[in-house]
């Protein structure tokens, strides 16, 4: 059975970016009920080049983060490809392709990577969801729940 880590990240200080950090907090609960041993979680307010250790362990890695385009209705799954675009040395965050890089160079792993954007609106100094941001993220949640049903039978 594939080795799966649900990664948010975000400030749950500032409203809809929570979204992340939320969210795992629905995983948690979900993995704790269903008894997944073979699914894990991880948190934290921005991506780092150390992830790249950390998603080194896993078959699959699902990143979750609030989204500001505004086309996006409320949420989108996206598949993540390596990217070794240049980051500053004053840089304290990298994007999620550039983990995935950083997995592949020096770990020789390559984890299957996606996004999970959910549709965020307001990020002013509150540690509470817009009711919108809110519906999104469980809107979400319960099709990540149906993705990997899908994605465990097909590995039976």
């Amino acid at each position: 059975m594939q080795k799966i880590l649900i990664y948010g990240y975000g400030n749950p200080g500032r409203q809809d970016d929570g979204l992340g950090p939320r969210f795992i907090e629905l995983c948690d609960a979900w993995i704790r009920e269903q008894n997944l041993t073979h699914m894990f979680t991880d948190t934290n307010y921005q991506l780092n080049i150390e992830d790249a250790a950390e998603i080194a362990g896993y078959d699959t890695v699902v990143f979750v983060d609030a989204s500001v385009v505004e086309d996006l209705e409320n949420f989108k799954l996206e598949t993540v490809e390596p990217d070794d675009a240049r980051i500053e040395f004053t840089m304290h965050a990298v994007s999620v392709s550039y983990v995935v890089d950083l997995c592949q160079k020096i770990y020789n792993k390559s984890p299957k990577a996606c996004v999970l954007h959910i549709r965020g609106y307001e990020y002013d100094f509150k540690e509470e969801l817009t009711p919108k941001a809110a519906e999104n993220m469980h809107a979400a949640f319960a099709y990540l729940k149906d993705f990997f049903k899908q994605v465990r039978r097909n590995d039976s």
